[in-house]
């Protein structure tokens, strides 16, 4: 439960406006529907700041893309929160409206 004072105020210090946040609503729907379609699928993700991310595609939801990865130089997948049940991959969140590229990757 939060407090609020009784002298509470409110200052604005953002507002996206109408057009810009009907953009990103189209882009999160639009990714969200490709990353449906290639559930499961191995891809490679790059970021608007340039991070390159490889992994499969295990859900997206609420502007979020779930990726499975491998754990950095075959480490313990335990180090990065992910259950101990033996897999080898833990699982990365990315935001929708960071992604710059989705490339599909066959085997």
């Amino acid at each position: 439960m939060s407090y609020y004072p009784t002298t509470y105020h409110e200052q604005v210090l953002y507002q996206a406006d109408a057009q810009s946040a009907n953009y990103i609503r189209n882009i999160r729907h639009q990714v969200q529907e490709i990353c449906r379609k290639y559930k499961n699928q191995y891809v490679k993700i790059e970021t608007v700041d340039s991070q390159v991310v490889f992994g499969r595609i295990v859900g997206c939801e609420k502007g979020l893309l779930k990726l499975a990865v491998r754990p950095p130089h075959g480490g313990d997948g335990r180090l990065f929160g992910s259950p101990s049940w033996g897999q080898d991959e833990i699982i990365l969140t990315l935001v929708l409206y960071e992604l710059l590229v989705i490339t599909l990757l066959y085997t």
